[in-house]
């Protein structure tokens, strides 16, 4: 298949590796470009369960912050690799694949396809690299971590990945600690190989704090109150297993931003904990509170989350969670697009 010149650019971003920041990059990208841009995410990976319908959280973070006006359940082929065998071919995963981004890119600027890291889904044909050869897309990719590891996934893919017919449009290198120094010892190197660096972008600690409502959402949380609060930042995570004055007496729980765990029977610490400071409680085992303290929550619009799980397995859930992005945090949304459009040379996406 041969694209018309008529048909706009694509562009398939993907990564070298896990949580390296490719949605905040398309977040960030589409914003500083101010153009009309569609979206999809072939191979679903993060699920949200809404109105009995499976949908990928990213693409319903990104429609909703893009003001994209899609289907989110028609971004994704599917999400599960035996579903997906058992219903494609390959043939009819790239017929699947082009009707989706014909669709998507209708009436738009552009479009931009969101890939996993480069090895997922290759059994299903919807790896990074599947992708931009069926679609004629130019490959984006995003590398994170540590400067040396950086250098790494940068050479590996130079020495080791093969890109035949592919345009691999160049690298950006996000997280970076220290930008000057990074330009400075590194960027010279990953320039000899051949292969173009899109832009740096700095790491900064408010991307990696996680927002109330997503914890709610992870964890399908009944919300109980404060719902309107729910984009609170959480900062500190205190596990409310001690005694009340143990807990109150720990240095953490005047931190601000506490997320407190804690079982819905330990009345005495949830109140102590709906002071100032509290990002929210998400209580543990089911285990409803007072309606007294349901009505203070929400009078002091803090979020009370109830979850089945019991108080370690629920503050496990939360400590493996990714910091993802929400529609509700608007401050952390205005700082990405601050950061890739300073880090980024958007004249090369032009």
């Amino acid at each position: 298949m041969i694209r018309g010149v008529d048909i706009m650019r694509r562009l398939i971003i993907a990564s070298t590796g896990k949580s390296a920041g490719r949605t905040t990059m398309i977040v960030g990208l589409a914003r500083a470009m101010g153009k009309k841009v569609g979206y999809i995410k072939p191979f679903g990976e993060r699920i949200l369960y809404r109105k009995k319908r499976l949908l990928d959280h990213d693409s319903v973070v990104i429609r909703s912050i893009l003001g994209i006006e899609d289907d989110p359940e028609e971004m994704s082929i599917g999400f599960d690799h035996s579903k997906l065998r058992y219903m494609y071919d390959s043939n009819t995963t790239r017929e699947k694949l082009e009707e989706m981004a014909c669709r998507a890119e209708k009436d738009r600027d552009m479009l931009i396809v969101e890939g996993g890291d480069l090895t997922y889904g290759s059994s299903v044909e919807l790896d990074p690299i599947s992708i931009a050869k069926t679609l004629e897309g130019s490959l984006v990719l995003v590398v994170s971590g540590q400067d040396d590891a950086i250098l790494d996934d940068i050479t590996f893919l130079n020495r080791n990945v093969r890109l035949d017919d592919v345009e691999l449009k160049g690298v950006i290198c996000n997280k970076v600690h220290d930008v000057e120094d990074f330009r400075l010892n590194y960027l010279p190197k990953v320039e000899e190989m051949g292969i173009e660096v899109l832009g740096v972008v700095p790491y900064r600690k408010e991307l990696t704090y996680l927002t109330m409502d997503l914890i709610s959402d992870s964890m399908f949380a009944k919300v109980l109150a404060g719902e309107g609060s729910l984009s609170n930042r959480v900062e500190t995570i205190l596990v409310g297993a001690q005694s009340t004055n143990s807990a109150l007496s720990n240095p953490l729980f005047n931190k601000p931003g506490k997320l407190i765990i804690t079982a819905g029977d330990r009345h005495d610490l949830v109140l102590a904990s709906l002071g100032a400071d509290t990002a929210g409680i998400l209580l543990t085992n089911n285990i409803l509170p007072s309606t007294k303290l349901i009505s203070l929550a929400e009078e002091r619009g803090i979020p009370l989350l109830l979850v089945s799980a019991d108080t370690f397995r629920a503050a496990k859930q939360v400590d493996d969670m990714e910091p993802l992005l929400s529609p509700s945090n608007r401050e952390r949304i205005e700082l990405i697009g601050e950061l890739v459009d300073s880090g980024l040379d958007l004249s090369r996406f032009d």
